[in-house]
């Protein structure tokens, strides 16, 4: 089996948010109850030293993929549903969740606060509706009366909620998922097992995200990791993460 890993080059990132807004059209991800989004991919601004020697680096952060993982260890159901795949990537089995964001609270990179003003961090995100999922697709409320269309009639006429709904299968994870458990990226193994690369990857303009086998030595993600040096989040957790970043963003004078 490989052994997946993500690298991100910090000198290509430009922070356009398109792998944030490719994850959230591939996976469906909706707004918390507070009217906050979330997305599977999200990202930081670093910010160092004063006007106009200003430094920041735009850094994309997602689940880890951990081959220590805290969030599996504190998943108290049986047999677990945050887990650790064959293949590298630690999923999350919908059907298994209990939502008591154990795991969530166990993860050194996620916010268990959302208002934090590190929410960015928020890897794990519980679903905190409190009605059924996607709310507005299914409210038939105007915005200006006999003039606009509703969510229920946008929803109705592309037959889908949410109505730009990707569908697609998978044993442990759904395409839109249910109120009161958690989510959190899989590194889109319902992609990676049809060989294509997380709608991330594949979204990024610049090529700062590569993706591939750690276990093969010829592939583009051994090559960088042997070339470059690497840094990876939080590294005194102990976690082990797989998701690496190379370089750093330099403006030209």
């Amino acid at each position: 089996m490989p052994k997946y890993a993500m690298v991100i080059d910090l000198q290509k990132c430009v922070g356009c948010g398109a792998c944030a807004i490719a994850c959230k059209t591939e996976n469906n991800t909706q707004n918390r109850a507070n009217g906050q989004t979330f997305n599977w991919a999200d990202y930081i601004i670093e910010k160092k030293k004063k006007f106009p020697d200003t430094e920041y680096t735009v850094r994309p952060v997602l689940c880890n993929h951990c081959s220590n993982p805290a969030c599996v260890k504190a998943c108290p159901v049986t047999p677990k549903a945050m887990f650790k795949g064959a293949n590298g990537i630690t999923m999350h089995n919908n059907e298994r969740c209990i939502g008591c964001r154990q795991c969530q609270e166990a993860c050194p990179y996620s916010a268990w606060d959302v208002d934090d003003e590190n929410a960015a961090y928020s890897v794990i995100s519980f679903n905190d509706f409190e009605k059924e999922t996607h709310p507005f697709y299914r409210d038939r409320t105007e915005a200006i009366a006999a003039c606009t269309s509703s969510g229920a009639e946008i929803a109705g006429k592309t037959g889908a909620v949410p109505a730009y709904r990707t569908k697609y299968h998978h044993p442990d994870y759904r395409d839109v998922r249910k109120k009161g458990i958690v989510e959190k990226c899989i590194f889109c193994e319902h992609r990676v097992e049809n060989f294509d690369l997380p709608y991330c990857v594949e979204s990024c303009p610049s090529g700062a995200r590569v993706f591939g086998d750690l276990d093969n030595s010829g592939s583009d993600i051994s090559k960088l990791l042997r070339k470059h040096r690497a840094v990876v989040l939080k590294p005194e957790a102990g976690t082990r993460p797989n998701v690496y970043y190379i370089r750093s963003f330099k403006p030209k004078a």
